[in-house]
Parts: C-alpha cells; sequence; structure tokens
C-alpha cells in the first residue's frame, strides 16, 4: 500500500500522474514511483522520500508518453528504499505493476519462480506479480493478467503496463480499493477518487473480482471470470477538494477547528424534533429487519473502535438491544454465532480499513445484518454491507482521526435514537438527546475559544515521555482516544486505561515523572474519579483533568485543570476529547514531530 494512479488520455501522462500522487500524499507513505511508456520503452523513475524527489528526478528528462502508472508506498515488505519502491517490474524489464495490499502467499510463489530462472531484486511481494504476468505472458496483456491473480492469495488493487502494448493500462482488485475515472477521450484510474477528481467527476467503483482494461479507443470492465459487466457512471461533484490548510499550521489542527461544522453536518437534516427521533435515510431499506434485531455487535479498529466502544454505552443507554464491540481484527479469527436476528456494524473513515472489510465478509458469511459507518462514498464497506450512514464530513486529511471521530459518535447516538424509539424510549427521553445533540456545536466552539490555555497546559508537560489516561463509564473509552492521539502524532508512550483498573497494575508506574490525564466530568462516576485522582496524587503523580467548571473538588486536586462546558453523559465525551486532540496536537508540534504525516502510519489501512 498506499496510493495507486493512472492514466491513458492524449495529453502529457506524467503531470497528471504526479499531481495525482500529490492528492494521495495525505495518506502517509515513504517512496514513490511512475512508469510510462515512450518508443516502446520502459521508462521507471522512483525514489526513496517525497513526490517532490521524485519530480527532481524527472526534471531535466525528456519523456513523451500518455499513458502510464504511478504509486506511493507505504513499506510492509522490505525497508523503505528506492529498489522497493513501486513500479516493480520483470525479468524483461518490459512490465510494470504498482500494487496495494499483500500477498500472503508470495513466498511460496516466488520460490516456484525462482525455479523457473526468474531473477528478484527487491524484498518486495509486489515483484512477484510482475514475474507472474511475464510467465503468464503470450501477447495478449489481460489475458496474462487474469491467469496471474488466479495463483494470488491476499488483497490486490493493482494497475499493469507492458512495453510492447500501446496505450493499455489493466487494473484489478480484491479487497483494496480500485476507481476509474471516465473524463474527455481520456481515462483514470487510482485507489482513491481524490487523485482523479481534478479531471473527471464521472467515476466508476469497481468491487471485489472486477478488473478494467483502459486503452486510445475508451475502457470495459470484467470479472475474473472474463464475462464483460455494465457498470453505472456515477457523478460525484462533491469528491473534489483542494489541500488547503486554510491558514492553519497544520491539517490536524484544521480539522480540529472544523468539528463545530462536521458534528452540525452528522445530524442536519436526520432528526424529526417534534417526534423526538432521528431520521437516517440509508437506514430505510433495512429499517423493518433493524427493529427484529436482538443484539448488535460493532466491528472497528483503531479511533473507529474507541468510537464503537463508546457506541456501546451509548446504544445500550437508549435501546434494548445486546450491544459488544469488537477489534475487527480479531473479529473474524473467534467461533462466530451470527445469525439473521444480528446486525454487525462496520465503522471505518476510509471504509477500505483491511481489518474491517474481513470481519464484515465474515458476518455476511453467516447472514447477519450488515451496517456501516463511512465518511467516502462508495467505498468498500459501503458497497459491501446492507445499509448504512455517510458522515458527510468532508476528507480528513490528517492520519491522526479528530473529527471523524466526533461525526461517528454523532452519527452513533442518532442510530441508537432511531432503534430506542421503536422500543422503550419515551419522546420525552428522545426529546432531551435531540436538544443535547444541537448544543454540542456551540459547546465544541467554546472549547475551541480556550485552545490558548489548553496550549500552555501542553506545553508545560511536552518534555514528559510517560502519560497515563484513565476514565470511567462513557469516559473510558475517551482516555483510550485521548492516549492514541498522543502517541500517534508525538511518539510519546501513552497509556489509556478503565480508571477501576488502574489498581490492578498501571498505578505501579506512577512517579513524579510520570503525569495523568484524568477524564473526570461531574457525573455519577466522579466521586471514584476523585478517590482514583487521590491515589495517584499520594504517589505524586502530576494530575491533568478534564473537567466541568462544578466538580470543585476535581480542580482543587489536580495539578492543571481543561474545563469543558457540560452536557449529558452520553454525549459528555464528544466534548471531552476536543481538549485532548488540542493537547496532543500542541505537545508534538513543541517536539518538532511531523503532525500530518507521523512516522510508519498511514491515513487508510488497507492490509491486516
Amino acid at each position: 500500500m498506499c496510493g495507486i494512479t493512472s492514466y491513458c488520455g492524449n495529453k502529457q501522462a506524467i503531470p497528471i500522474l504526479i499531481e495525482g500522487l500529490k492528492r494521495l500524499e495525505y495518506r502517509g507513505y515513504d517512496s514513490a514511483g511512475f512508469a510510462v511508456i515512450d518508443n516502446k520503452k520502459n521508462i521507471i523513475v522512483k525514489s526513496q522520500g517525497k513526490v517532490l524527489k521524485l519530480e527532481e528526478k524527472k526534471a531535466g528528462k525528456k519523456i513523451d508518453s500518455t499513458f502510464g502508472i504511478a504509486h506511493t508506498r507505504w513499506a510492509t515488505h522490505g525497508e523503505p528504499s528506492e529498489i522497493n519502491a513501486h513500479p516493480q517490474t520483470d525479468c524483461t524489464k518490459k512490465i510494470s505493476v504498482v500494487h496495494n495490499g499483500i500477498i500472503e502467499n508470495y513466498l511460496e510463489l516466488k520460490e516456484e519462480l525462482i525455479k523457473k530462472d526468474h531473477k528478484f531484486v527487491s524484498e518486495t511481494d509486489t515483484e512477484v506479480i510482475a514475474h507472474l504476468i511475464e510467465e503468464n505472458f503470450n501477447e495478449d496483456l489481460e489475458d496474462a493478467v487474469l491467469k496471474s491473480i488466479e495463483r494470488l492469495i491476499g488483497t490486490f488493487g493493482i494497475a499493469v503496463i507492458h512495453s510492447d502494448i500501446d496505450h493499455k493500462i489493466v487494473v484489478a482488485k480484491r479487497g483494496s480499493p480500485i476507481i476509474i475515472g471516465v473524463g474527455e477521450n481520456e481515462f483514470f484510474a487510482a485507489s482513491d477518487s481524490n487523485a482523479i477528481s481534478p479531471f473527471t467527476k464521472k467515476m466508476i467503483y469497481l468491487r471485489d473480482d472486477e478488473m478494467a482494461v483502459l486503452n486510445s479507443d475508451g475502457y470495459y470492465i470484467k470479472n475474473f471470470k472474463n464475462e464483460i459487466l455494465e457498470k453505472e457512471i456515477e457523478t460525484f461533484d462533491e469528491v473534489s477538494f483542494k489541500t488547503d490548510k486554510k491558514g492553519y499550521e497544520h491539517f490536524m489542527l484544521k480539522e480540529i477547528f472544523e468539528q463545530p461544522e462536521t458534528i452540525e453536518n452528522a445530524f442536519r437534516g436526520r432528526i424529526i424534533e417534534n417526534e423526538g427521533v432521528s431520521k437516517l435515510g440509508g437506514l430505510i431499506p433495512v429499517l423493518d429487519r433493524l427493529k427484529s434485531i436482538n443484539k448488535l455487535i460493532i466491528v472497528s479498529c483503531g479511533t473507529s473502535y474507541y468510537a464503537g466502544l463508546l457506541g456501546r454505552y451509548i446504544l445500550e443507554n437508549l435501546t434494548e438491544l445486546n450491544v459488544e464491540c469488537e477489534l475487527a481484527s480479531e473479529f473474524r479469527y473467534r467461533r462466530l454465532k451470527l445469525d439473521e436476528n444480528i446486525g454487525v456494524l462496520a465503522i471505518s473513515q476510509s471504509g477500505e480499513t483491511a481489518d474491517t472489510l474481513a470481519a464484515i465478509k465474515e458476518a455476511k458469511r453467516k447472514g447477519a445484518l450488515l451496517l456501516g459507518i463511512v465518511n467516502v462514498v462508495g467505498s468498500s464497506i459501503a458497497q459491501i454491507t446492507d445499509a448504512g450512514v455517510y458522515n458527510f464530513a468532508g476528507p480528513e486529511i490528517g492520519v491522526a482521526s479528530t473529527k471523524i471521530y466526533t461525526s461517528q459518535l454523532v452519527i452513533l447516538t442518532l442510530m441508537a435514537l432511531l432503534i430506542g424509539r421503536y422500543q422503550g424510549l419515551s419522546y420525552y427521553e428522545g426529546s432531551q438527546v435531540i436538544c443535547a445533540l444541537k448544543n454540542i456545536p456551540d459547546k465544541v466552539r467554546e472549547i475551541l475559544n480556550d485552545a490558548d490555555k489548553i496550549k500552555k497546559i501542553a506545553l508545560k508537560y511536552s518534555k514528559y515521555r510517560d502519560f497515563l489516561y484513565i476514565g470511567r463509564l462513557y469516559n473510558y473509552p475517551t482516555a483510550m482516544e485521548g492516549a492514541l492521539k498522543l502517541k500517534e502524532i508525538s511518539y510519546i508512550h501513552a497509556e489509556g486505561y478503565p480508571a477501576g483498573e488502574m489498581k490492578h497494575g498501571p498505578i505501579s508506574l506512577i512517579d513524579e515523572n510520570f503525569p495523568t490525564v484524568a477524564i473526570a466530568p461531574d457525573d455519577s462516576a466522579i466521586d471514584k474519579m476523585i478517590s482514583n485522582i487521590q491515589q495517584i496524587k499520594a504517589r505524586k503523580g502530576k494530575i491533568i483533568s478534564i473537567t466541568n467548571k462544578d466538580a470543585k473538588k476535581v480542580i482543587d486536586i489536580s495539578n492543571d485543570s481543561i474545563i469543558v462546558p457540560k452536557t449529558i453523559p452520553i454525549l459528555q465525551p464528544i466534548l471531552n476529547i476536543v481538549p485532548l486532540q488540542l493537547f496532543a496536537y500542541y505537545i508534538a508540534k513543541q517536539r518538532g514531530c511531523n503532525i500530518d504525516k507521523p512516522r510508519n502510519l498511514a491515513k487508510s489501512v488497507t492490509v491486516e
């Protein structure tokens, strides 16, 4: 992984490919490269590091080509290097392949190909694909690709060109996104709509086990059984966006400050106030079935998993459902007892998270109702699930999720409200939730207005190497997410724990050099949180509390306090996470970290 873009038309390909790569940079990567055909010569340019270095390497080279493929790589097999960068090629150097995903049986295939005298130069699994295509090639690139992918076990989104075949690009996918762009006498393929949205708004989303062939005359789409498919072209006016920080120093900071608007976008047009209920159009097709389920299992990873953990509390509070939350990466390895009376809800920003996709495919096999919350229109999870809800939060460029997390929490609340009102939740209770939800954006604005105060506290603690984050009830997931934000972008060790578990191990770490962030709002768990804080203070630990102005006892025993407005308990975590996002941001900035593109992380995790 991480990003693919391709072009076939009548314009110079390299500027279009480079622009596409630049628009994929937000996903995170460690090397980049492109391959184009000029007068039947396969010209490959690669570099370790940023796309800018790739541009510099290309500078001065006279290349005339109107089709080609390009890639930004995030290392999986083999360290970041120019040799391991994509495109990868075969022994003849005529075939070029770019690839997202992981080929699980690549070692077996590599050994087989080595016995047939194929010479490998990289450490990548991708190079195996190029050599397989070479082995199967008999003047027909499309046929060679089909025969080769029959041998692949794992996930892939690939684009392939051959120097002997003019103006032809073959793309194929299984478990990793590929989108076709249809322009005026020009055609595109990419792993992300943003790479091609400056050039066309007409797009086709390939499904698993489908391939497309782009050439000078047009394009056609097949399945892996070699059957031609008719696919509808969709027009997406909203997919294009400018990678503009709007005056903010980093995308992450911009996205933190966008949250009043993205929270409003999450509930705008989705509440019926005079009925105390929500209206989610994406769930209408399965509403009758949704009413009949007795259990909901939430599957997700990373930040989305912490949203799911909090969603469990919200759903249990507002509905009669039995709710579980599972790490998607472990879900499919369990002996699952699923049926049509169980719903499985996948949460993912990108809609392409490999572990979450694997989880819902397993759930689909067992007959469960599949639901999704995703931010990317047309993504794989959106295609596979029976129904779902879009965030409509706009693209999130910063690798560390902020605005999508709070948007997910709003949508989970709306889903709980919808289901709950068909069960025991009263009109009055539903109206209370709606009233509180409508006030959340203004309360977030209050917190953002205090950003300078939060910054001062963050700078005070920026030299510490370890942090403990604790919370109870609804704020246990908040502690987990707050710790994740700090470790993601500042590279500081941070542990998130339910506060009641602190005395079962983590308290042994506490001393004057190990500060604790305590999420302690004025709620039913406040007395127990005060007890936890006192235990830490007794061991000379420093306390930074996230609390409300009326929680005087918490403020008095804390070294520093960040005051947030108060709302109903199930929505309080939306407010509590915002200062923790800012706290992590300002510490990372003080430490000189690459905030938008943290080391070793990618925005869309398309490998398991």
